[in-house]
């Protein structure tokens, strides 16, 4: 018995149609399991983004205010090879209210963290430097580790005593593979206390690998969480971010001394920032100050 025409106009629809099926099953397969350079599950990535990003909105947008200068700087940076330098103030709330001040930058809101949708598809390649010490600390470390943390030994302190060791060539290299698939934070002074010394491991990962570096200045987070950033010592605290247009480098004749002299200007972290304020300076500061006061 033969086909006729529309039998096989219907074969060939059944077919197509099948096709189409198979093709959004292995999409949707390869997206589920789609991976970042550091084998993280780019799916669970952005879900752990967004539940963390869901239950930390109010820590800078209720209990606390964040004031936010010069996020339009992030929308005119390119999608890799970005390295953000900032000074230091907890483990761990300093990251999360940048995530959500690139991720509200990137969707249009300037200045804002109004809205939390933003983090409905966040940007899922933007990294930070932790000493690995303090991202095995524990179960929620290890959780915000996955969010995107690039895990380092440090040379110069662990377990709270001073040592002295080897940059591990391997942390360098994932440094370089982070900035290469995205963006990376990192806190040159390695500590959260104020005015130490910037590492000159920073100006070497800026001469190899040539980022663009930006500047960022934090304040509050010390007076409104505890060290590690995870509770809330205080309400009420006037927390600020100041996102500075990028540094002017020359990666080849820069030496590490200059480029460090540079961040620590642009963080305002530089020894010279501890000089005697003039009495205008002091009255403007005493202002600020009294919306930090707790």
């Amino acid at each position: 018995m033969g086909c006729n025409s529309n039998d096989i106009i219907g074969v060939k629809r059944t077919i197509a149609i099948s096709q189409i099926v198979l093709s959004l099953i292995d999409f949707r397969c390869m997206k589920l399991f789609e991976r970042n350079p550091f084998g993280h599950y780019l799916f669970l990535k952005k879900m752990l983004i967004r539940y963390m990003g869901y239950l930390t909105h109010r820590r800078y947008r209720g209990f606390n205010e964040l004031k936010i200068e010069g996020s339009d700087q992030i929308k005119n940076l390119p999608g890799v090879n970005v390295l953000f330098v900032s000074n230091h103030q907890t483990y761990y709330a300093d990251v999360v209210a940048m995530f959500h001040v690139f991720n509200a930058s990137l969707k249009g809101r300037i200045d804002s963290i109004k809205n939390v949708g933003y983090l409905w598809n966040p940007k899922l390649n933007i990294y930070y430097i932790a000493a690995k010490e303090t991202m095995k600390a524990g179960l929620l470390p290890r959780i915000l580790a996955y969010a995107g943390s690039i895990s380092i030994e440090r040379t110069w302190r662990e377990a709270g005593k001073d040592v002295q060791r080897q940059v591990k060539m391997s942390d360098i290299s994932n440094i370089g593979k982070a900035l290469e698939d995205g963006w990376v934070i990192t806190f040159p002074q390695g500590t959260t206390t104020p005015f130490r010394p910037m590492r000159k491991g920073t100006a070497h990962i800026i001469k190899k690998y040539k980022p663009i570096v930006v500047p960022i200045v934090i304040d509050g987070f010390r007076r409104s969480f505890d060290k590690k950033g995870l509770m809330i010592k205080k309400k009420g605290i006037l927390q600020s971010i100041v996102i500075k247009a990028p540094l002017e480098i020359d990666y080849d004749n820069d030496t590490s001394e200059e480029i460090i002299e540079k961040i620590q200007f642009a963080i305002e972290q530089h020894p010279s920032f501890l000089k005697v304020l003039s009495a205008k300076e002091i009255e403007e500061q005493e202002q600020l100050n009294k919306q930090r006061e707790w």
